[in-house]
């Protein structure tokens, strides 16, 4: 990952409502959730706002949309979080000569 990658998902994460929905389509699991469930899970009365949300974290590549029959289907795509998650904790402590992660 690159670090304007990384940068545009953290901005995306950076905002609570964002960060509420993401993390609510990470606890569903691959299933994912419909976008009406998702919007009740999270508490946005309009569709219109979470549509807005759900684009900048489709744009960023932390959230994929699917549509069965007549359901959009919203998932976290789980390859991206682990990449951003590994690209803050990969070069823990490098400088510093410790053993980083395994020092406690």
């Amino acid at each position: 990952m690159n670090l304007e990658q990384a940068a545009r998902q953290l901005e995306a994460l950076g905002n609570p409502t964002r960060l509420r929905v993401y993390r609510a389509l990470v606890r569903s699991g691959h299933a994912g959730l419909p976008v009406r469930q998702l919007q009740e899970r999270v508490g946005i009365a309009a569709a219109s706002t979470l549509s807005h949300h759900l684009h900048r974290l489709i744009l960023t590549g932390l959230v994929s949309q699917e549509r069965q029959a007549t359901t959009l289907i919203c998932r976290a795509i789980y390859p991206a979080m682990d990449a951003l998650l590994g690209f803050l904790t990969d070069e823990c402590c490098a400088d510093a000569g410790c053993a980083g992660k395994d020092a406690a």
